[in-house]
């Protein structure tokens, strides 16, 4: 007979584990899909862009580097355990202590032997992963053809060699110093290394093992200190970067004779692994620690206290000329062109004549202040918005170039109300619509800007053209993501712009380009619902098997993902080429190893009143190139690279990392070329570098009395003032060329305050032409202009001081602020003209509360001891220069610009309406008269206050607000 037994109940305890493994294999699936998601994402990005060579590319080399650098770590540490574990002596008495610790550790010693190399490893891989650029880059990085004048090696290996030969020894030097820690402590715990009785005994497979070890490690230091011989080239000393006269003469020599004597010790220790003799390495290391102290501290100092501190300029003149060599080398400034500038300080009638077509085209628009005014009267619906700074471009307009102050009409979700709903800011609100340019030399007569392209739908030059796509899907506030897409034959459901035909409120628009991943199908919505954690993707009826989702839109950040390796201007600019809006980025390669080059900070040079200091990967640096021009369509998103410095040594390198990324600058077209500009943020760095190296001696750059700096803005004297664009004929040149300039004044001394007076005026040719595929003769040449020292030219704070403090203009200014108005002044803009230096700065007026609108009303203008303050530019240069200047300063009032659409701007975007004042001939005497019996009035009116007349009070304000109402209906008449 036989018997079934009934199965056997699970215990609790066997329950709770197969439920805590289910939960923890859950877990690692969401997790694992969640990483998926994040992965897989970012490929169908970078794919639609037609850069996945870009993300595999890093992919591959992040893991290559991190098993590189895990099994690097690991399996030493790995043999290192298991050979002092297994030769340790099997019968050796133990204290009872080490017996305790031996108790202890054995249940673990298993896990011991195989976490601590995992441990230790994965901490390797990710250090070895995060570094994959420098392994790269020594990979393909080459030759220069320059060499550095201390050791003769190509400034390639400084680039690209160094730095990786930096992190190898640093993570050789760390395995081998973990190995010998490592095995000291296993060889103890186990009996290989006893302490007892005043004497140290080690077995002989642990003194073979920890002496080849120490050895090893001693080799690796040897290798260290010979590499930091090259090293003392990108280190500063005295004054300079790079190697000085004890550098050279003692620090270099130390270091050899130590790597040489470190190499010699290593010998010993491995003589000692054979016959077992441990003094002569252990005597041979505090020797090398003695010789470290005086050859390497003690020899140097002595050189610089006894040698070169008593005479300095001579012994250092050598290594401060290399400095100089070598820096305006790595910031691409040696053939700057300097000329001697004496300048006029006297005007005279027809003094301009020579220079009428510079100040007929002298840019009075401002662009850092005017945005209110622009989204005033070119905003039309709450939900656009244009940037706070707007940028500088030209175009060229009936066979005439024109500076113009240039905007992109972007959509801001965030204003939508209560239309902010998932579906609207999602699929229907889901661009910006048309590019603003106003004329940068006119306004008109209420001092609005001089629209040359405006309005919705858009109206203007650019428009003459069938092929203007006037719709930004791509800018720098656009929405975090977007739906677009339909199938054909569906309705559209995207506001195109708030105007509609035959009586309609808007017209609607189907994105038709290729913007974004597809989310047609189910996974790519499950994806993307989970990256931007919202299951409308999902669900919702808007995304049909035609639609794309574009996200990640700003321009920097799609310029940044497809090319890491490069540092972005903060400034990209909107520009309408081939009939296509698109964002101009200029991209730099970067170091901060190349030899006898000062470092300056990216953010301290950047930074100024329009520009907050911008976050870079590397912010010291001592090389810069720009070497990548880039654009993106602000309709597709479409990124297109340019090779702008083809010869740039470090572009080359990663062009090999990234091939088939970057286009030759023969594909850029005509149109493109001629929209490219010098860019800003390099200018400032080469502007920041010459304020002490425009000087070319070693002699000069000893004296050190004649260091320049970039002034302080007039208006905000805690920032630099920031580099400004127009076209501009410098002494030397046969024409106005598109061009940024800055100025300097001498360098203040610690603790004192600079004076404000002229030292030099720095300018770079920007234009690059309008011939496809090449640049134009000149792009890219500094020029400065040297003060003659006999000269003294005030320098822009001062100008703004004689500005705020000259009464006669002051008392203009108090008219412009009476009422509820404020002034706002403009860019102070410097320019060399008629022999001399000419100042000119716009002031605007605008309400001190309510809806702001600068008005350009104003211009300030001084030459030498002259100044003016009229209503234009030109009534300015001629009242300076005895009204026969010869020069028309091309800032005639005209009327304003109709939109092109039938309609009026918005009430948020109306011109103030006329107030109906009846305005009286002008005359000066009756200004006088007015001022006069404003101020009386006034007086008045503040002795009733004090005495409590009300009716005295009364009667005075009555008189004061008659002669302001004079006051105001002249200028209006003038």
């Amino acid at each position: 007979m036989t018997t079934t037994s009934a199965p056997t109940p699970a215990t609790p305890r066997t329950s709770r584990r197969i439920i805590t493994i289910s939960l923890v294999i859950i877990a690692a699936i969401i997790a694992a899909f969640f990483v998926f998601a994040a992965l897989y994402t970012d490929f169908l990005w970078f794919d639609q862009l037609q850069f996945a060579n870009v993300l595999t590319t890093q992919w591959l080399a992040t893991a290559v580097m991190f098993v590189v650098g895990f099994l690097g770590m690991a399996v030493p540490l790995f043999i290192v355990i298991q050979l002092a574990y297994r030769l340790r002596p099997v019968y050796v008495r133990l204290s009872s202590q080490l017996d305790r610790y031996q108790e202890v550790i054995e249940p673990l010693r298993r896990l011991a032997m195989w976490g601590m190399p995992i441990f230790f490893g994965l901490f390797a891989g990710f250090a070895a992963a995060g570094n994959w650029e420098t392994v790269w880059l020594w990979f393909t990085g080459g030759a220069t053809g320059e060499v550095d004048p201390q050791f003769g090696m190509d400034t390639g290996f400084y680039l690209f060699a160094m730095p990786f030969y930096s992190i190898l020894l640093a993570f050789v030097s760390a395995v081998i110093l973990l190995s010998l820690i490592v095995t000291a402590l296993v060889s103890y715990l186990y009996g290989s290394v006893r302490i007892g009785q005043g004497e140290l005994r080690i077995s002989k497979p642990a003194r073979i093992q920890l002496a080849v070890l120490a050895g090893l490690y001693l080799l690796v230091q040897a290798a260290s200190l010979w590499l930091d011989r090259y090293k003392t080239l990108v280190t500063e000393e005295d004054r300079i970067t790079g190697a000085a006269y004890t550098s050279v003469n003692a620090t270099i020599p130390g270091m050899a004779i130590l790597a040489i004597l470190a190499a010699l010790v290593a010998i010993l220790f491995f003589v000692t692994a054979i016959i077992g003799r441990w003094r002569f390495p252990l005597v041979a290391t505090g020797l090398l620690i003695v010789a470290s102290l005086v050859v390497g501290i003690g020899y140097p100092w002595v050189v610089e206290t006894f040698q070169v501190k008593p005479n300095q300029n001579s012994f250092q003149a050598e290594f401060y000329q290399r400095n100089i060599d070598g820096t305006k080398s790595a910031y691409d400034i040696a053939d700057l062109e300097v000329t001697p500038f004496k300048a006029e300080t006297t005007a005279e009638a027809g003094q301009l004549r020579n220079d009428a077509e510079t100040t007929a085209s002298i840019r009075i628009l401002d662009p850092s202040i005017i945005s209110p005014t622009v989204q005033q009267l070119e905003q039309f619906r709450n939900y656009y918005q244009f940037q706070e700074t707007l940028d500088v471009d030209r175009y060229n307009i009936d066979g005439e170039t024109q500076d113009t102050v240039v905007a992109v009409r972007e959509l801001n979700v965030d204003k939508l109300g209560d239309s902010n709903s998932w579906n609207n800011r999602t699929a229907v609100y889901t661009h910006g619509y048309g590019l603003v340019a106003a004329a940068g030399n006119q306004r008109t007569s209420e001092g609005e800007p001089v629209f040359l392209e405006r309005g919705i739908p858009s109206s203007g030059f650019l428009t003459e053209s069938e092929e203007y796509e006037p719709r930004v899907y791509f800018g720098e506030d656009s929405p975090l993501y977007s739906i677009v897409g339909a199938p054909e034959g569906t309705d559209p459901v995207e506001i195109d712009y708030p105007r509609g035909q035959d009586g309609a409120n808007e017209t609607k628009n189907t994105f038709e380009g290729d913007g974004g991943p597809s989310v047609g199908n189910t996974l790519n919505k499950l994806l993307y619902a989970l990256k931007f954690q919202e299951a409308e993707i999902l669900f919702s009826d808007l995304v049909n098997d035609d639609s794309q989702i574009l996200y990640d839109r700003d321009p920097i950040s799609r310029v940044q993902k497809v090319a890491p390796y490069l540092e972005l201007d903060s400034d990209p600019y909107p520009s309408v080429v081939d009939g296509k809006v698109v964002w101009i980025v200029d991209g730099y390669t970067t170091s901060s190893t190349y030899p006898y080059s000062t470092s300056v900070s990216l953010q301290d040079a950047i930074a100024d009143s329009n520009t907050a200091a911008p976050n870079f990967a590397i912010d010291d640096i001592n090389y810069i190139r720009n070497s990548v021009k880039a654009t993106v369509d602000a309709y597709d998103g479409s990124v297109t690279l340019y090779a702008w410095d083809a010869e740039d040594p470090i572009l080359k390198a990663w062009e090999k990392v990234y091939p088939a990324t970057v286009e030759p600058i023969s594909e850029m077209s005509a149109d493109l070329m001629s929209h490219v500009r010098y860019p800003t943020d390099l200018f400032k760095v080469q502007r920041e570098i010459l304020g002490v190296y425009h000087v070319d001696t070693a002699g000069s750059f000893a004296q050190q009395d004649n260091r320049w700096q970039t002034p302080n803005d007039p208006r905000n004297d805690n920032q630099l003032q920031p580099p400004y664009y127009l076209s501009m004929q410098m002494p030397g040149q046969d024409a106005p060329r598109f061009s940024m300039f800055s100025t300097f004044i001498p360098a203040s001394s610690q603790g004192t305050t600079s004076r404000n007076v002229l030292m030099g005026y720095l300018a770079v040719d920007s234009d690059a032409g309008a011939t496809a595929g090449e640049k134009a003769d000149g792009y890219g040449q500094l020029r400065m202009l040297e003060i003659d020292a006999d000269t003294t030219v005030p320098g822009p704070g001062q100008v703004q001081n004689t500005f705020d403090s000259d009464t006669t203009i002051a008392d203009k200014l108090n008219v412009l602020t009476l009422g509820k108005s404020e002034v706002k002044y403009g860019n102070l803009l410097t320019l060399p003209v008629g022999g001399g230096l000419l100042y000119v700065q716009p002031v605007y007026v605008q309400s001190s509360e309510g809806t702001q609108l600068p008005l350009l009303q104003k211009v300030l203008v001084t030459f030498g001891d002259s100044i003016a303050f009229e209503d234009t530019l030109t009534a300015a240069l001629d009242v300076i220069f005895g009204g026969d200047s010869g020069a028309s300063g091309g800032d005639e009032e005209v009327e304003p610009v109709d939109p092109g659409d039938g309609t009026t701007p918005p009430d948020e975007g109306t011109t103030p309406p006329d107030d109906g004042t009846t305005v009286p001939p002008t005359d000066s005497d009756a200004r006088a008269a007015a001022l006069a019996d404003a101020q009386t009035a006034l007086t008045d009116r503040e002795a009733a206050l004090k005495a409590g007349d009300l009716t005295a009070f009364a009667e005075a304000d009555k008189r004061l607000t008659a002669a302001i109402t004079d006051l105001l209906a002249l200028e209006a008449a003038e």
